[in-house]
């Protein structure tokens, strides 16, 4: 009887996850992603092309909830800084239900094209962000005397630590919304103009 491979490409892609995580992209190999996946490497091939193209799809969650944030409705209507504290809420939110996914995102350093693809994503990510920032200022909802750049930079800093302490087991969904409750008042506490 022959064995049955019972990975899919989803259960093979958290599995290539957590090894990139744990290794780094650059330290994983096709074989130690096999024996992680208990798999032959011949059978990851029948899933996917390579280990890039495990990367890439791994990055391609993160962004595509990330990006799914700025096209929700609450995102998209409004005062400016109502949308930013609904963009910062649910950046973190999506952080947190993608933790692993976004980690890799977060630790990517451009050696390949695919990772070079997902800076480039990020920086648009962040701009976006940021514009939303420029514009709350501009409408006097936040201070004037920050700078911006620097204000966008402590926000994100503040979101993409949570990839560092948060643990899911933790308390679940509403250990997330607490999170994302604290980063949003912590946040907004001090750029609030009123």
């Amino acid at each position: 009887m022959v064995k049955r491979d019972t990975y899919t490409p989803e259960s093979l892609l958290a599995v290539a996850v957590e090894v990139f995580n744990e290794r780094g992209y650059d330290g994983t190999s096709m074989e130690h992603l096999s024996r992680a996946a208990g798999i032959s490497k011949s059978s990851i091939y029948h899933h996917v092309r390579g280990k890039e193209e495990l990367l890439r799809l791994a990055i391609s969650r993160a962004l595509d909830g990330l990006f799914g944030i700025l096209e929700e409705p609450a995102a998209v209507r409004g005062r400016a800084v109502d949308r930013l504290e609904h963009v910062t809420r649910r950046t973190a939110e999506v952080l947190m239900a993608e933790l692993p996914y976004v980690t890799l995102l977060l630790r990517v350093r451009g050696n390949t094209d695919t990772e070079r693809w997902a800076m480039a994503r990020r920086r648009e990510f962040d701009q976006q962000v940021a514009a939303l920032l420029k514009q709350a200022a501009a409408d006097g909802d936040l201070r004037a005397d920050m700078d911006m750049r620097l204000a966008t930079r402590l926000l994100f800093g503040m979101i993409n630590s949570i990839v560092e302490w948060y643990r899911p087991e933790a308390g679940g969904a509403a250990h997330r919304e607490q999170v994302a409750d604290a980063v949003v008042r912590m946040a907004f506490a001090g750029l609030r103009t009123g």
